[in-house]
């Protein structure tokens, strides 16, 4: 049986329930959950998920996906493509500074300037243990392309570092 690969979006009030009509529809029309992240943000629910459905249940899917709308539930829809998958050698990077604007920026602009793909991105801003300073603490998955290397994009990221009065450890995992 042929499947398609959806990636949904999912944002709506936080509320009980809203996984369940979701994957009540996914089940309904013979999908399966493959994999998502999720959270309340701002005391909105928001998050991401990829599943997988046959062929002949894509369009019925879809729109009770769409349906959901009328309960709060808003859903964009996108199939997937697997082949573009990222290839290259995989590497996670931390982050700690204390918090201030631009910090994902201007990380993230660093990575994009070496051809570097954040496959997963987690953030957080919290309180320091000792002084209570607001810190900012991000661990992001990569994968860099063929042609860079590891040590030329630690090398940037120590640079980095000294810009931003941050900690970055990066961390070959391939």
């Amino acid at each position: 049986m042929s499947t398609i690969s959806l990636v949904l979006t999912v944002i709506a009030d936080d509320r009980p329930g809203l996984v369940r009509r979701i994957a009540e529809a996914i089940a309904a029309h013979e999908g399966n959950w493959i994999e998502s992240s999720m959270a309340r943000l701002a005391g909105e629910f928001a998050g991401i998920v990829r599943v997988e459905a046959p062929k002949t249940q894509i369009a019925a899917l879809e729109s009770a996906l769409s349906g959901l709308a009328e309960s709060g539930l808003h859903i964009t829809v996108k199939r997937g493509e697997t082949d573009r998958e990222s290839h290259g050698q995989a590497a996670r990077i931390n982050v700690m500074c204390q918090d201030h604007a631009g910090i994902v920026q201007a990380l993230s602009a660093s990575l994009a300037d070496h051809r570097v793909s954040i496959t997963n991105l987690s953030t957080e801003v919290y309180a320091g243990s000792m002084s209570g300073e607001r810190m900012f603490r991000a661990e992001l998955d990569v994968v860099l392309p063929v042609d860079v290397t590891p040590q030329s994009l630690s090398h940037a990221l120590e640079e980095l570092a000294g810009d931003l009065m941050a900690e970055i450890d990066f961390t070959d995992i391939g």
